[in-house]
C-alpha cells in the first residue's frame, strides 16, 4: 500500500466532507447542497460505501476525498495530500528535490521579493515621479498601489543587479529568477525604466513581474521569462487576491491587462483576474474550474480582443469545459433528467467600442456590473462574430458561415441548446435545419473490442493510464479524455501531467513524490498488447467501460435518492400516481448501462493484466 492509498484507507470521506458542508442522511448515502455552486435543492451526494462524492447538478463531476479537497481549496494534488496526510497521521516522504534544490528555490522567491520591495521603494522616491503621475492619471489611489505593490525600475543597465547583489544575491540567482538577462556584454537588468507589477502565486509569493514601458519602448509590456517559479501559461494575475471573491460570487471575470484588474479591485469588483498572454490556456482553464463554473471573458473590444475570446473558447472546448456527455440528474420530483456536463460555462462581456475594462469601470462602475451580469453565451458571440465577417447576401458567404460555426455545435450535447443554434444558423444561412443537422452528424466507426474484462474502477483507470504511458500512438485520442472520467485523484493527476508533457520522462520529472510508486506501477505493468492497433482497441474499450462504471455509480446514487423520496411520500402513494410510468422510464439508467456495455467472453488474457497479476 502506497502513501496515497494508506491516507485514503485511514480517512472517512463523509467525515472530511462534513467539515465543509452539513451532510444529511439519505438512505445509504449522504446529501447536501453542492459546495461548488449555488443551488436550493441538494444535488451533492456522498457515498460512504464507495468513499466517493458526486454532484448531480451543475458541476456534474465527482471523485474521491483527495479530489474534493483539491476542488474545495483550489489547490494542487500535493497540497491536498499533505492536508489529508496530517489528518490521517501519515508521514509523507521527502520531496523529489534535494535540500540544495529546495534552498535554490527559496533563494529565487527571496530574490523576487527583494526586487519587488526595491521597485516599490523607487516608485515612492524621486525617480518614480513620472510613473506616479501616470498612475494618478489612470485614477489609481494609494491603497491600490500598496495592495498590488506597484513599483518602478530605474532606466539603467545594472541598477537592480548592483542593489540585489549588495543584499546578498549572486548573478546566478538573479539570472535564474529572470531579473537579469544575458547580453553580448554580460548580464544586465531585464526591467529598465518601467512601471512594475509583481506577479504572485496562489500563496502570495512573488514569482515574476510584468513591466510597462514609460516611453515608446517596445514591447509596451514585458514579462518575466519562463523560470523555475514563473510559468506564464499556468498563472492568472491576482488570483491570490481574487480567489475568495470568486468563490463567494461563484463567478470569475477574466480581463486582459494588469491595470484592468487593479481598477476593478479598487472599485470593489474583486473577482477579476487577468490572463497572462494573448488568450486563455488549458492549464488556466483547469485552475479556474477549481473555483467556479461561471467564467466571463471581458477583453478589449478591438480585433485582438475578439480573436483572444475565440481562442479562449477553443481552449475551453479542448479542456472539456463546453460539454462532455449528458449525465443523469435527479430533479426535485425525483425524476431523472439529463443535463449538460459543462464544467465551465464561458460567457462574453461585449465592451463598448474603443473601450477596455479599465475605461468602463472608471467611467461608470454600474455599467461594468451590468455588462458582466448580461454577458452573452459564447456561442451567441461566436455566431454573431462569424456572421459579421461574411457576406450573407452571397451563397458563398453563407456557406463560409456554416463551415465556421457548425463544428462548434459538435461539443453541444444538450438537444434543446443544439436545436436553438441550428435554428439561428438556419435563418442566417438560409439552409434547412434538417440539412444542417445532417451535416453535423458524424457516422461513428465501430471499434473492435479487445474485450477488457470487468474489474474495479481504480484497476481499470490504472490499466487505461498504462496504455497511454506505454503507447505513444494513443496520444491524440488520450488528449480528448476528460479528467472527470477518472474517480481516483491519483489517476486524474497522472492524466493531467501526461497531457501537459509529451515525453514520459518529462511526466516523471513533473511528478510530486507521493505519486512515484503509483507511476512506476503504471510504467512497469506488463500489457498483453503487441501493436498500435491492439492498443487502440484496448483503449477504446477501456473508455467505454469507464463510462459504464460511472453510469453504474450514478444509478446506485439515484436509487438511494429514489428510495429516500419513497420513504418521504409513502411507497404505495408514489406507485399509484399516473406519473409512475414516467418515473420507471426515466429512472432506468440500467438501460444506459446495457447500451454502453459489451460481452466479456474470452477476456482471460487482458483480465489478468487489469487485475495486476
Amino acid at each position: 500500500m502506497n502513501e496515497v492509498e494508506e491516507i485514503k484507507s485511514r480517512l472517512d470521506i463523509a467525515e472530511i466532507i462534513g467539515q465543509y458542508v452539513q451532510l444529511q442522511k439519505s438512505g445509504r448515502t449522504l446529501k447536501a447542497p453542492c459546495p461548488f455552486h449555488a443551488e436550493k435543492t441538494p444535488s451533492f451526494i456522498v457515498s460512504p460505501e464507495r468513499q466517493s462524492w458526486h454532484c448531480f447538478g451543475a458541476c456534474s463531476t465527482g471523485g474521491d476525498v483527495i479530489s474534493f479537497v483539491m476542488k474545495r481549496e483550489g489547490i494542487e494534488f500535493p497540497e491536498a495530500l499533505r492536508i489529508l496526510a496530517e489528518k490521517a497521521g501519515v508521514q509523507l516522504k521527502e520531496r523529489h528535490s534535494s535540500p540544495e534544490q529546495e534552498k535554490t528555490r527559496q533563494r529565487l522567491y527571496a530574490a523576487n521579493e527583494a526586487a519587488a520591495d526595491w521597485y516599490h521603494q523607487l516608485l515612492a522616491g524621486a525617480a518614480g515621479r513620472e510613473a506616479r503621475d501616470y498612475l494618478q492619471r489612470r485614477g489609481l489611489d494609494g491603497e491600490a498601489i500598496e495592495t498590488f505593490q506597484l513599483g518602478f525600475s530605474l532606466d539603467e543597465w545594472h541598477a537592480a543587479q548592483e542593489h540585489l547583489t549588495k543584499v546578498g544575491f549572486n548573478e546566478r540567482d538573479l539570472l535564474s529568477a529572470g531579473l537579469l538577462v544575458e547580453g553580448e556584454r554580460g548580464a544586465h537588468d531585464r526591467f529598465r525604466g518601467r512601471l512594475t507589477f509583481p506577479i504572485w502565486d496562489i500563496k502570495g509569493r512573488v514569482i515574476g513581474f510584468g513591466a510597462r514601458a514609460m516611453d515608446d519602448s517596445q514591447p509596451k509590456y514585458l514579462n518575466t521569462s519562463q523560470t523555475a517559479l514563473f510559468d506564464k501559461g499556468g498563472t492568472l494575475y491576482a488570483l491570490n487576491l481574487a480567489q475568495e471573491a470568486i468563490r463567494a460570487e461563484a463567478r470569475a471575470v477574466v480581463v486582459e491587462g494588469y491595470m484592468d484588474v487593479i481598477a476593478a479591485h479598487q472599485h470593489g469588483f474583486r473577482n477579476v483576474i487577468a490572463q497572462m498572454g494573448t488568450a486563455l490556456t488549458d492549464r488556466q482553464v483547469r485552475i479556474l474550474k477549481r473555483y467556479t463554473a461561471d467564467v466571463v471573458l471581458a477583453l478589449d473590444s478591438d480585433q485582438a480582443g475578439t480573436q483572444a475570446m475565440i481562442r479562449g473558447h477553443d481552449v475551453v472546448i479542448e479542456a472539456g469545459g463546453d460539454g462532455e456527455h449528458p449525465v443523469p440528474v435527479v430533479n426535485w420530483r425525483g425524476l431523472i433528467t439529463y443535463q449538460e456536463a459543462a464544467s465551465v460555462e464561458l460567457r462574453i462581456a461585449v465592451l463598448p467600442e474603443g473601450q477596455d475594462p479599465d475605461d468602463v469601470i472608471r467611467d461608470n462602475a454600474e455599467s461594468w456590473r451590468a455588462l458582466i451580469t448580461d454577458a452573452e453565451p459564447v456561442l451567441d458571440y461566436r455566431l454573431d462574430a462569424a456572421a459579421a465577417t461574411v457576406d450573407l447576401d452571397n451563397p458563398r458567404g453563407r456557406s463560409e458561415l456554416v463551415r465556421a460555426f457548425l463544428p462548434l455545435l459538435g461539443a453541444v450535447t444538450d438537444p434543446v441548446v443544439r436545436a436553438h443554434y441550428l435554428q439561428r444558423l438556419s435563418r442566417l444561412s438560409q439552409t434547412g435545419e434538417e440539412e444542417l443537422a445532417a451535416m453535423l452528424t458524424r457516422p461513428q466507426r465501430a471499434a473492435k473490442s479487445p474485450r477488457v474484462p470487468q474489474a474495479t474502477g481504480d484497476a481499470r483507470e490504472e490499466f487505461t493510464l498504462s496504455l497511454l504511458l506505454q503507447h505513444d500512438s494513443l496520444r491524440e485520442d488520450g488528449l480528448k479524455v476528460p479528467e472527470t472520467l477518472f474517480w481516483d485523484a491519483q489517476a486524474r493527476q497522472i492524466l493531467v501531467l501526461w497531457k501537459e508533457h509529451a515525453e514520459v520522462n518529462a511526466v516523471k520529472n513533473a511528478l510530486p513524490p507521493e505519486l512515484d510508486a503509483y507511476f512506476e506501477r503504471l510504467i512497469l505493468r506488463r500489457l498483453p498488447i503487441s501493436d498500435a492497433e491492439q492498443a487502440a482497441e484496448a483503449f477504446a474499450d477501456c473508455l467505454q467501460r469507464l463510462q459504464k462504471e460511472r453510469l453504474r455509480a450514478e444509478k446506485q446514487a439515484t436509487d438511494f435518492q429514489i428510495a429516500d423520496l419513497q420513504e418521504q411520500v409513502g411507497v404505495s402513494g408514489l406507485l399509484d400516481t399516473p406519473e409512475q410510468n414516467v418515473i420507471e422510464r426515466d429512472m432506468n439508467i440500467g438501460k444506459e448501462l446495457h447500451r454502453h456495455g459489451r460481452s466479456d467472453d474470452g477476456a482471460e488474457a487482458v483480465e489478468t493484466s487489469v487485475n495486476g497479476n
